[in-house]
């Protein structure tokens, strides 16, 4: 089981006593924000594509939407998600609870500048009911990030 990986994964820093399992699902943004009481912003949703050579994650906040030109400048390919019969496969984790954490090997973690609006944000870990709270620091130091992007598009927000 996935999240069994990233249990180990973070046992080797002494933290995956920081791993959250649910009783309810935090399969979606809005699942896990209830779940965890914050606000869907904050849930670090994790979004798989295909790459020039081999998949690439990518790490945004909550209430953001892939931007299709940005995606295109930043790794000059249209953004292409996996489908949902082959992410488990390809990426480590199945949809609804995929990490950054322990990812099967030839997968590129990158960070969207959305995430950098908080402190703390909640990533899932490897099941459809789990998470763990990471400052920002530590979760670009353990998702082995390739590096910081701007991908993504931030909500309108009202007058």
């Amino acid at each position: 089981m996935a999240i069994e990986k990233v249990k180990a994964y973070f046992a080797q820093f002494d933290m995956a006593d920081r791993i959250r399992e649910l009783d309810n699902s935090s399969a979606t943004v809005e699942l896990a924000a209830a779940a965890l009481g914050c606000e869907p912003a904050r849930i670090a949703k994790t979004m798989s594509f295909r790459g020039k050579n081999g998949a690439i994650l990518v790490v945004a906040a909550g209430d953001t939407r892939i931007d299709n030109a940005k995606f295109k400048h930043t790794f000059g390919l249209k953004a292409g998600m996996l489908n949902r019969d082959e992410v488990e496969d390809i990426i480590g984790h199945a949809v609804g609870g995929v990490c950054p954490f322990a990812v099967n090997e030839g997968v590129s973690v990158y960070l969207d500048h959305s995430l950098r609006r908080f402190s703390t944000v909640f990533p899932a870990c490897g099941s459809s009911n789990s998470a763990i709270e990471l400052t920002i620091e530590e979760l670009e130091k353990y998702a082995n990030t390739v590096d910081w992007v701007d991908v993504c598009k931030l909500p309108m927000t009202e007058n």
